[in-house]
């Protein structure tokens, strides 16, 4: 519950006061604003340091339709999971359309990795492993709204993939622009994913308390975001300390 002072619980906040709510805590701490973000988008980062995040962030990419599957498992309305298994094809594909794994390694390809040896993921950290690990557990620990609510990072995404691509093409210009096809879909997946999240959940947080957890939730799931470029940024930029015995060996 959310009390008042005088211990009576706070009345609901308007659809309209909630979602700037959910708005404003992206504006205060999504990953856009981590020091490694304004490095790529100054066109700042080494080949190297470049590689290292797209080795880091696909242990994230690889997670997503995990925990998609999780959150499909929550539900029991039959409309609801045919909309939330778009997720999970969006990721990993079907005989019909190429998945956002698959271009992520095309990515990796683009930026002088080898596919194979991101796959097998010996060089992602081990602080990175645990951000993401716990993105998974807090989607399977919590209801079924605040697992949705936990999506509704991608409220901010567009603007940032938008920037991505101009960067990467720009800034990078011994990245192959082939490999920026991934960031190029999630501008029209994640405006879509995120207006089917963000009506899900204001539908159903219809008291303080409930919109009081959905918004914790989420702010939860920058943090992650957060501390998935702090393990990136403190191995690969500064102070450049990877820890032993991982493959960190370029």
């Amino acid at each position: 519950m959310s009390p008042t002072h005088s211990g009576a619980p706070l009345p609901p906040d308007s659809p309209e006061e909630f979602v700037a709510r959910l708005r404003a805590i992206g504006a205060a701490a999504y990953h856009d604003k981590h020091p490694f973000h304004l490095l790529m988008h100054d066109g700042r980062l080494t080949q190297r340091q470049l590689q290292a995040w797209i080795e880091n962030r696909f242990y994230y990419q690889w997670i997503i339709p995990k925990k998609d599957a999780l959150i499909l498992a929550k539900s029991d309305d039959p409309a609801f999971r045919r909309a939330w298994i778009g997720r999970i094809i969006d990721h990993d594909g079907n005989a019909n359309r190429e998945g956002g794994l698959s271009k992520w390694l095309k990515l990796a390809a683009a930026a002088g990795l080898e596919p194979d040896d991101v796959m097998s993921m010996r060089r992602v950290l081990p602080a990175v492993r645990f951000a993401v690990d716990a993105y998974v557990n807090l989607v399977a620990s919590h209801s079924l709204v605040e697992a949705v609510a936990s999506s509704l990072t991608e409220l901010f995404a567009p603007e940032l993939m938008a920037n991505r691509v101009a960067v990467l093409e720009t800034l990078y210009p011994w990245l192959d622009e082939r490999g920026l096809e991934y960031f190029r879909g999630r501008l029209v997946e994640a405006p879509r994913d995120a207006e089917f999240g963000l009506q899900y959940v204001t539908e159903r947080c219809v008291t303080r308390d409930l919109q009081d957890r959905a918004a914790a939730v989420l702010a939860t799931k920058c943090h992650i975001l957060w501390s998935l470029l702090d393990a990136v940024h403190f191995a690969y930029v500064t102070p450049g300390w990877p820890p032993p015995l991982m493959g960190t060996d370029r």
